[in-house]
């Protein structure tokens, strides 16, 4: 089997059937598609009950980076991705993808994905840059989620799993751990998905300024996970968490200034 799509779900029927559809029409490889539900009480049952080619799998979680792990467990295809529910495959993406993996040796091999608006509609192209551990732990995890496979054999079989305790940065600390373990990385130029933009994604919604404590503190665990990839995977940090802080603005600015050079020469980087 080609491909493992496992999308995680949980009251998102309104966007599941444009999902659902992505894949089904997919041609010229195998897959299976696991749903993993983690109890939606909307119309998400119903939805996917009319795609014959998923596998509905619904048990109680502790949230996202749960769920798709229990999607890992289940894998059998070659190559693993997840697809969140709100998002979409591109149309011939998977046979597109398919060609530069059986020629690749690369465990992680991501390529680029599409914005959308919550009603589909298209904002603008997102072309990925080549593999940065530097820039995906300093300046921001670039590696869309939903446009990356995994070599079950070499990253799924050896047990790495995202960390359940993250609900934001899951991804980016995935990658950091998974490329310091010596994995391969590589970026093909194929458009795979469509990825939705709405005020529900995690990414998105605590970007907005507040003065409730709620609404700070939710906003402070986002910034927590990425402090703590850095302490992780980069720099250490002194005593002082001011001083820390200030050493990881500056190199902030740097990642983001060799992101730019990335972008510009398309110059690879030594991890």
């Amino acid at each position: 089997m080609n491909f493992t799509i496992i999308t995680p779900n949980l009251n998102y029927g309104r966007f599941l059937g444009d999902c659902l559809q992505s894949v089904c029409g997919q041609q010229g490889v195998t897959y299976e598609h696991l749903v993993m539900d983690g109890g939606s009480s909307d119309e998400s049952a119903v939805v996917v009950a009319g795609f014959p080619h998923a596998q509905w799998i619904q048990a109680a979680d502790q949230g996202m980076s749960e769920a798709i792990n229990k999607g890992f467990e289940r894998a059998r295809g070659d190559w693993v991705m997840w697809l969140n529910a709100d998002d979409r495959l591109r149309p011939g993406a998977l046979a597109a993808m398919l060609v530069r993996l059986q020629q690749s040796a690369a465990d992680v091999v991501y390529g680029d994905w599409n914005f959308v608006n919550e009603a589909g509609e298209f904002q603008r192209r997102v072309k990925a840059l080549r593999w940065s551990a530097f820039v995906n732990i300093y300046h921001h995890c670039y590696v869309g989620s939903t446009a990356a496979f995994y070599r079950r054999l070499t990253v799924l079989d050896e047990g790495y799993r995202l960390r359940e305790d993250f609900r934001y940065v899951m991804d980016g600390e995935f990658y950091a751990r998974v490329a310091a373990a010596g994995k391969v990385f590589m970026h093909v130029p194929v458009v795979v998905a469509d990825f939705r933009l709405h005020a529900a994604n995690a990414s998105q919604r605590h970007l907005v300024k507040a003065r409730d404590m709620e609404t700070i503190l939710a906003a402070e665990r986002q910034h927590v996970e990425s402090r703590a990839l850095r302490r992780a995977y980069g720099f250490r940090g002194f005593r002082d968490p001011y001083l820390t802080g200030l050493v990881d603005g500056v190199l902030w600015i740097v990642a983001k200034g060799w992101k730019t050079v990335l972008r510009c020469f398309g110059v690879s980087v030594l991890r």
